[in-house]
């Protein structure tokens, strides 16, 4: 049977790549689609049937950051004890959002800074998303309380809350040109609040 249409003549994952790295870069409002276009290779017809519209990109690339720059999250959640989910978190954490070759700081963080009210949808999206990983660090800290890794009067919803805006700082931080061993003396400081 034959096919419609021509085979496309890009590799979808790397121009999506690409425009992980522009919209963390330039942010959602301060990217254009033509700055997309030009990054990823391709066209705007090609952009549209390959990733939908400039929305719909940024919510594949967010997809993409998470799973690719962010999976150290997994790795975390997974240790032993409460201290040692918030170190690896925090320590994995700045490496990420200071690695050379990548741009400095967080595409969850800096993709909505500058956003105005005709990028609310992507502001949402991305609170929910910074929500749901808060929502998995307290369930995590909530088995950590049950299992007597915590004292039965830490709250973990406030502990996660805690960890997430200690990495949301780090990536500002970053962004704003911190060193690795600043924010790693940071992450440090921050480990404090969890029993050794």
């Amino acid at each position: 049977m034959a096919t419609r249409g021509r085979p496309r003549a890009f590799d979808t994952d790397e121009a999506l790549e690409r425009a992980v790295e522009v919209f963390w870069r330039q942010g959602y409002a301060g990217t254009s689609l033509e700055d997309l276009t030009t990054a990823m290779g391709i066209n705007r017809p090609s952009l549209y049937a390959a990733f939908g519209n400039k929305e719909a990109t940024f919510r594949k690339a967010l997809g993409r950051y998470a799973e690719v720059e962010m999976a150290y999250v997994g790795d975390a959640l997974a240790e032993p004890t409460a201290r040692a989910v918030a170190e690896h978190y925090l320590r994995s954490n700045v490496a990420a959002v200071t690695a050379p070759g990548r741009p400095p700081g967080c595409l969850s963080i800096q993709g909505g800074l500058a956003a105005g009210d005709e990028d609310r949808r992507i502001v949402e999206f991305l609170e929910e998303s910074r929500a749901g990983g808060e929502q998995r660090i307290a369930e995590r800290f909530r088995a950590a309380r049950d299992a007597g890794d915590l004292t039965a009067d830490e709250d973990p919803d406030e502990l996660a809350k805690y960890v997430v805006t200690v990495s949301a700082g780090l990536a500002v931080q970053a962004s704003s040109g911190a060193s690795r061993r600043e924010l790693a003396a940071v992450v440090e400081r921050a480990l404090r609040a969890f029993p050794a």
